[in-house]
C-alpha cells in the first residue's frame, strides 16, 4: 500500500509537471510575442539614453520567446510518447492543447473550456433524481422518467465510457434589456438562451470538430459527443470535473463567469485523469428562491418543475394551471428570473459567439406583435432557432396568458378576439381566460 501511495503521489506530481509545461507555454507564447513586436519597432537612435537598456530588454525577450518555443516542443514530444501507450497521465494536457488550439483558432472570441474531465461515479446524483422523479416534481416530462439508470450511468449509455470530457460555452450576448423587457408588461420576454441559434447545434459542432482533432492526434477511440441531446446527467458531470457548482436554483456556477452559459460533453473510453469536483459557494444566500416568480424552487437545491416557468412554457405541452398563470408575467418562453439575481453572474462575460445574437428582433419585440404571426411566419422566423420546437400553438397559448397579464387594452382585446376560433382548444381556452382577464381589468380600472 505504501508503494501504490507512492507511485500514485509520483504521478500526480508528473502530471503536474506537464500541465505546467502545457500550460504556462500556451499562456507566455502570446505577451511575449507582442513584447518582441514593439521593441523591434522602437528606433534606438530616438532614445540614444535607453540604448543599452532596450538592447538588453531585446536579448532578454529573444531568450524567453527560445524558452517558451522549447517548453511547447518538449509539451508535443511527451504528448507523442504517451499516444502508442495511451499513457493517461501525459495525454491529459494533451486534451487541454488541442483545446486551446481550437479556441485560437476562433481568435479566443468563442470559449469553449474543455479541459476539464470526470469520472462516471454518479451514484448520490442518481438516489437524487429517483427521489425527484418519485415526487412527481417532473410533472408532464414523462422522458425523465426512462432509459431507467442509463442517464445517471454514462457507461451504460455508451458501453465502454471511462471518462466525461465536460465543457461550457458562454452564450449571453446583451446583459442590459433584460430587466427592462420584464418590467415592460407589453413586451415580450424570451429567456436570452433562445435570442440565437440554436445552441444544440452550435456547441455539438465545436465538440465533434474538437472530437475530430483528438482522434488525429493520438488515433480512433470511442468517443459519443452529447449536447442535451440524450439522458445524461450533465450538471453533476459538469461539477464532477470542475467546471462549477450546482447551485440553490439547481443551475451551474462558475465563481469566474457565473451561469450563463451552456455545457456539452465528449464521453471517452480513455482511462484519463479526472479533475477534482468544484466547491459550492453559494454560502447563505437565498436571492434566487426568493426571486422566482412562481416559487418553483421549494428548497436550497430543489426545484419543483411543476411550477417553473421555463417547464410550464417550453416543456409542457397542455394547459397552463390558472393559478400559475398570473405569475408568468410576460414571460413566454423560458424565465432567467433566478440568474439575474445570483451575486455571481457580475462576473459573467458576454459572448463573442455571432450564432448566439439575438435575431428577429426578439429581444424588444412586443407582445401583440409576436401574437400576431401566423404558423407560417413563426416557422420562418425561428428557423435554426431553439424556439421552433415548442410549436406554434404553444407559442400562442403562452403569448395570451402574457396578454391576459398585460395592462387593459383595446388593442389587447381586439388581437385576442381574433384568437377566440382559433383551431386548438388549448389556445383557445387560454384566450377566453386572457380576454376574461382583459375585461375584469378594465371594469376595475373605470371603477377606480
Amino acid at each position: 500500500l505504501m508503494v501504490l501511495r507512492d507511485v500514485t503521489k509520483l504521478l500526480r506530481l508528473e502530471q503536474l509537471r506537464r500541465d505546467f509545461v502545457a500550460n504556462v507555454s500556451h499562456e507566455l507564447r502570446t505577451p511575449l510575442t507582442v513584447v518582441h513586436g514593439y521593441l523591434d519597432i522602437i528606433d534606438d537612435e530616438d532614445y540614444p539614453e535607453l540604448a543599452p537598456m532596450l538592447g538588453e530588454m531585446r536579448r532578454q525577450s529573444q531568450r524567453m520567446s527560445q524558452l517558451v518555443e522549447d517548453l511547447l516542443t518538449l509539451s508535443r514530444l511527451e504528448a507523442q510518447e504517451a499516444l502508442d501507450a495511451r499513457e493517461p497521465v501525459a495525454m491529459a494536457p494533451l486534451l487541454v492543447t488541442l483545446a486551446r488550439e481550437a479556441e485560437a483558432l476562433s481568435g479566443g472570441r468563442h470559449r469553449i473550456q474543455v479541459d476539464d474531465l470526470a469520472g462516471i461515479d454518479l451514484a448520490e446524483d442518481e438516489r437524487r433524481l429517483a427521489e425527484w422523479l418519485d415526487l412527481g416534481w417532473h410533472g408532464s416530462m414523462d422522458w425523465m422518467a426512462r432509459h431507467g439508470s442509463k442517464r445517471s450511468r454514462p457507461a451504460e449509455l455508451v458501453p465502454g465510457t471511462l471518462r466525461v470530457l465536460s465543457a461550457r460555452m458562454d452564450y449571453l450576448a446583451d446583459d442590459g434589456s433584460m430587466q427592462a423587457a420584464l418590467d415592460d408588461p407589453t413586451r415580450a420576454y424570451v429567456s436570452r438562451y433562445a435570442l440565437g441559434r440554436d445552441y444544440h447545434k452550435v456547441l455539438r459542432g465545436r465538440l465533434q470538430r474538437l472530437a475530430d482533432r483528438i482522434v488525429t492526434a493520438i488515433g480512433p477511440f470511442g468517443h459519443r459527443v452529447f449536447v442535451d441531446s440524450a439522458p445524461v446527467l450533465e450538471k453533476p458531470l459538469a461539477r464532477d470535473a470542475g467546471l462549477g457548482w450546482i447551485g440553490k436554483h439547481t443551475n451551474l456556477i462558475d465563481k469566474n463567469t457565473g451561469s450563463w452559459f451552456f455545457l456539452g460533453e465528449i464521453f471517452v473510453d480513455l482511462p484519463l485523469p479526472v479533475d477534482q469536483p468544484a466547491r459550492d459557494h453559494c454560502g447563505t444566500c437565498t436571492r434566487c428562491l426568493t426571486a422566482c416568480p412562481t416559487q418553483a424552487i421549494v428548497a436550497p437545491y430543489r426545484l419543483d418543475a411543476r411550477r417553473c416557468v421555463s417547464y410550464l412554457t417550453i416543456e409542457h405541452a397542455g394547459t397552463i394551471p390558472e393559478d400559475l398563470r398570473p405569475l408568468l408575467g410576460n414571460r413566454i418562453y423560458g424565465c432567467d428570473d433566478c440568474q439575474l439575481v445570483c451575486p455571481w453572474n457580475r462576473f459573467a462575460r458576454l459572448a463573442g459567439e455571432p450564432d448566439f445574437r439575438q435575431r428577429h428582433g426578439l429581444a424588444h419585440a412586443s407582445l401583440l406583435e409576436v401574437f400576431a404571426w401566423e404558423e407560417d411566419e413563426f416557422l420562418h422566423r425561428t428557423e435554426g432557432s431553439a424556439i421552433r420546437r415548442i410549436g406554434h400553438e404553444r407559442w400562442l397559448r403562452n403569448i395570451a396568458v402574457a396578454l391576459g397579464n398585460a395592462p387593459p387594452s383595446p388593442h389587447v382585446v381586439a388581437a385576442l378576439q381574433d384568437r377566440v376560433s382559433h383551431p386548438s382548444a388549448v389556445v383557445r381556452e387560454h384566450v377566453a381566460w386572457a380576454l376574461a382577464r382583459q375585461q375584469d381589468g378594465s371594469r376595475a380600472a373605470g371603477t377606480g
